[in-house]
């Protein structure tokens, strides 16, 4: 959160005009850069609003939690309510979601969506959204899981009058969604009196803000329920937006001779495989044609494996993008590409069949083969010559058949502990975006360490493990890679670093040695004992992630140096122009080091580099943890 007082101490710093200067500078302590100008003025205008209620409610005591953030998780509630509950005694929250709109309507084809002049496209409706929000604090927060009846959720258009947003209350309220005005601003002041009474609400803040974390729940850990049973996933925001955006374009497409595509684009764990797992869950329960789609081996594998476990049908709903070369036009009633970005020119390859070899791009095809082809993808996460799934591209291809194409953006994210920080720490890390590298400060969310030597990594990452933590180490691809192993061999320690020496991941679908197949390397226990490369961690995340850069990325004076020569990737062949290879190796270290939920610990087997990197990250790996954990080489 970004300030946590009394409503009566609110009231007095909004009055005095410091709350928001101590807003902007824990934002920027927080996130890393300045709050927009937008977000203050929302700040200004609607804190004031709520104190004042609280304050006329007789409330004063109540703690007020401003811009709390959800755990594990980039989103924040504009405030949440500490108290006691005025008949039962026990601690009692109310998130509240503050809006200045004066007018809304609902959006023609959801009432859960709404349109206002100030945004181009539909958004949640506030009801849903503070809903989402006390559903996930629900799901997420120890002090709430054994006691959902202790929170509800109100949403407070305090510019708006009835008649101006009456088409939102079309949306269902419940106890974790309550729809106020502030033309009838007493009813939200009786409301808060319902839920919280006049003692001091410090002690059911501090319950809170301690409850313990529960972990995020792993995508494959519960795919295999989200898809035969009901959704064990809580989507907010944009999120719930993509989702319906998509179920309603469905619905468009039963009811009349209609096609359209929709593209969801946002960055690494901003949930766009857990919107694809929600979606054909929800399509498979309604018996609506459906298919999953991904570029990638390891994604796909795994999902059959886990989903698929006890039903074989359930195993052919995922397929790759390769797979509809002679599909049937429309034939599906949905094709989610999941992991779009991986999408490639041609599907045809070496061992296509003549008789397959239509001609067609492949996003052509994927576009071709269903009603409403939805396409989820990052375009920072290309890290092949060749992978061309980008927004562009897709509403080009849209475009050509004069289909019309619905974009949603994510902007929150789930992955590396929710911290945006993070997140945009690595981005300008690698000159990703312009500025130049940051130091990293830690902000509650993400821990960040710099090894001296791989044993060092190691040995940390084994004490985690120790600790009931998951973890895994990769590495940029700096190493020859032996694909083929006699039967009965051990796998050969390729990744050599002085003394240390460790096997990439397995290359192909068989186990060797007790070392699980290559598409389960990040989600099959055994896989620690490998370092995987980027191919095997993309589209995946564990709590802790050992990154080694290689030789093929390097500090040098103030800037990175990208050197192709000391990558082994059979794809960067010499007619892959210098530029390409740099970005690409470049999204390569970012697509690493943005797999750890709880942490990330980085290793650089170049001297300089490592003195750059120790310079930008600070902390370091404990020391004891080699004597400790007596991880050394091979």
């Amino acid at each position: 959160m970004l300030f946590r007082d009394s409503a009566a101490a609110v009231a007095a710093e909004c009055l005095s005009g410091s709350l928001f200067f101590r807003l902007t500078e824990q934002f920027v302590h927080v996130h890393g850069h300045r709050p927009s100008a937008s977000e203050v003025r929302s700040w200004e205008r609607s804190i004031p609003v709520l104190a004042n209620a609280l304050n006329d409610a007789g409330l004063g005591r109540v703690e007020v939690l401003l811009e709390y953030g959800l755990p594990l998780n980039s989103k924040r509630a504009d405030a949440v309510l500490a108290g006691v509950h005025p008949t039962t005694g026990l601690p009692s929250y109310v998130v509240v979601e503050l809006k200045q709109w004066s007018s809304a309507e609902p959006d023609d084809d959801d009432p859960s969506l709404c349109r206002i002049d100030a945004y181009a496209r539909a958004v949640l409706n506030p009801v849903d959204q503070v809903r989402g929000y006390c559903e996930y604090l629900v799901s997420f927060n120890g002090a709430l899981a054994e006691h959902p009846d202790r929170i509800s959720g109100a949403a407070y258009l305090h510019n708006a009058t009835r008649f101006g947003v009456s088409g939102l209350f079309a949306a269902e309220q419940n106890e974790y969604g309550q729809l106020f005005v502030g033309e009838r601003r007493g009813e939200f002041i009786d409301y808060l009196r319902s839920k919280l009474g006049a003692e001091s609400g410090a002690a059911a803040a501090d319950e809170l803000v301690n409850g313990k974390i529960g972990p995020s729940r792993q995508l494959m850990a519960v795919a295999a329920q989200e898809v035969r049973e009901r959704e064990q996933f809580v989507l907010l925001d944009e999120q719930q937006v993509a989702y319906r955006t998509v179920l309603n374009a469905v619905r468009r497409a039963k009811q009349s001779d209609h096609k359209e595509v929709v593209v969801v684009t946002g960055g690494p764990g901003t949930g766009k495989s857990v919107i694809a797992l929600s979606l054909l869950g929800e399509l498979y329960r309604q018996g609506i044609t459906a298919l999953h789609a991904t570029g990638s081996n390891s994604f796909t594998t795994t999902m059959r494996k886990v989903a698929g476990a006890r039903k074989r049908e359930v195993q052919g709903l995922f397929k790759y993008f390769n797979s509809f070369m002679t599909t049937e036009r429309n034939s599906l009633d949905v094709l989610i590409c999941d992991e779009a970005h991986r999408i490639r020119e041609t599907s045809a390859n070496r061992y296509t069949p003549a008789s397959n070899r239509t001609g067609k791009p492949q996003i052509d095809e994927l576009i071709d083969a269903a009603r409403v082809p939805v396409f989820l993808l990052d375009e920072h996460q290309v890290v092949r010559p060749g992978e061309m799934g980008t927004v562009a591209e897709i509403k080009e291809a849209a475009a050509r058949k004069g289909l019309h194409c619905r974009l949603v953006s994510l902007d929150s994210q789930f992955r590396c502990g929710g911290s945006d920080a993070y997140l945009r720490w690595v981005i300008r890390l690698l000159g990703l975006e312009p500025g130049g590298p940051v130091a990293w400060e830690p902000d509650g969310r993400m821990q960040l360490l710099l090894a001296d030597s791989p044993q060092e990594m190691e040995a940390y990452l084994q004490e985690r493990r120790a600790q009931g933590y998951g973890a895994r180490m990769s590495a940029g691809y700096c190493w020859k890679w032996t694909k083929k192993v006699p039967p009965g061999q051990a796998l050969p320690a390729d990744v050599t670093v002085g003394e240390w020496q460790r096997p990439w991941n397995v290359y192909g679908d068989r186990a060797v040695g007790g070392a699980p197949p290559a598409a389960l390397w990040a989600t099959d226990p055994a896989g620690f004992g490998q370092v995987g490369c980027v191919y095997t961690a993309q589209g995946f995340e564990y709590d802790w992630s050992g990154v080694i850069i290689g030789p093929d990325l390097v500090w040098r004076g103030d800037h990175w140096v990208t050197d192709r020569t000391q990558s082994k990737d059979p794809v960067f062949k010499k007619s892959v122009p210098d530029a390409d290879v740099d970005r690409l190796i470049r999204n390569t270290y970012k697509v690493l080091l943005t797999r750890g939920m709880v942490g990330t610990v980085v290793y650089s087997t170049d001297a300089k580099t490592r003195e750059k990197l120790r310079e930008l990250i600070g902390a370091a790996v404990p020391k004891a943890a080699v004597e400790t954990a007596g991880v050394g080489g091979r």
